[in-house]
């Protein structure tokens, strides 16, 4: 029995000694927006989505003003599949026709979104959906309709109801659904459209959750991992092959945010638990932060 007291003791004054040492950040954070582009493995796994939401609703507790933006691939190809339709993709851009843009709008804007919507109020912050449409919050332009369909580029973002929804204290979740200016839905990449929301709303950090530690000198070796980076490494890493595939989008992303006034970008492992709260309230962080 003496012993189970003392183990508690001793997890209690770790607990205590963490929170402790993130007093600094939660303190130079606070009142700062912090715009987090949520996919990948940490949108598929129930835990660590249940873990990264929390996440979010602890940053919106301690001041921090976090604004979500989220795509959903695998739930698409999912209800593509239901629905016969054969996902097709060209230069890793999703080809889009009509009927694969209804899918899109459905499953992003009234499906995804609402979940998030709903986990993040049960958590105990209220959450506000969005998609693009919403206070022509994002306006688009086709990227080439003959050859992809109805993806998009973001051409403006007017961040209006998006500040109005944070200064009120609660948390936007956008989805990448943007429209063009005759109102047809326009799919878009959801890595471009948390830079171009974070740039516009001057945000203190974007940050991108990833399946990948971050950015590698070599994509075999996690050991090479780049943990701090200013914006024109990162330019020649791509130049230089260094950096590559499904990592370029994201690191142009961070690059074009950060050339439009956001202080730092961070790309990290959401596979890993509390990997937010990992990357902002610690001195080494876990992933790579690119600077201007």
């Amino acid at each position: 029995m003496g012993n189970d007291r003392e183990q508690v003791r001793e997890a209690e004054a770790i607990r205590v000694k963490v929170l402790s040492e993130a007093l600094p950040y939660i303190q130079k954070f606070a009142g700062q927006t912090i715009v987090i582009k949520y996919g990948g493995a940490a949108m598929k796994d129930n835990t660590l989505k249940q873990g990264v939401l929390r996440d979010i609703v602890f940053l919106s507790s301690v001041g921090v003003r976090p604004v979500v933006v989220h795509g959903g691939g695998p739930e698409i190809n999912s209800w593509l599949g239901k629905l016969g339709i054969e996902p097709q993709f060209k230069n890793g851009l999703r080809v889009t026709d009509a009927a694969t843009m209804d899918v899109v709008e459905m499953v992003l804007v009234g499906r995804v979104n609402k979940e998030l919507v709903t986990l993040i109020n049960n958590a105990g912050t209220l959450a506000v959906g969005l998609c693009g449409k919403d206070g022509n919050l994002i306006k688009a332009r086709c990227v080439d309709r003959e050859e992809i369909g109805f993806v998009g580029e973001v051409s403006s973002v007017d961040i209006k109801l998006v500040k109005s929804l944070v200064e009120s204290g609660y948390v936007p979740v956008i989805s990448s659904v943007g429209a063009d200016e005759t109102g047809q839905a326009l799919n878009i990449n959801a890595d471009t459209v948390a830079g171009e929301v974070a740039a516009a709303l001057e945000a203190e950090k974007l940050i991108l959750l990833t399946d990948t530690p971050g950015i590698l000198e070599d994509y075999q070796d996690p050991s090479t991992l780049l943990t701090k980076l200013h914006i024109q490494q990162a330019r020649e890493l791509i130049n230089k092959g260094i950096v590559g595939g499904g990592m370029i989008p994201k690191v142009n992303c961070c690059v074009r945010s950060l050339a439009q006034g956001v202080r730092a970008a961070h790309i990290i492992d959401g596979r890993i638990p509390h990997a937010l709260l990992l990357e902002i309230f610690t001195d080494e962080g876990i992933g790579s932060m690119i600077i201007a």
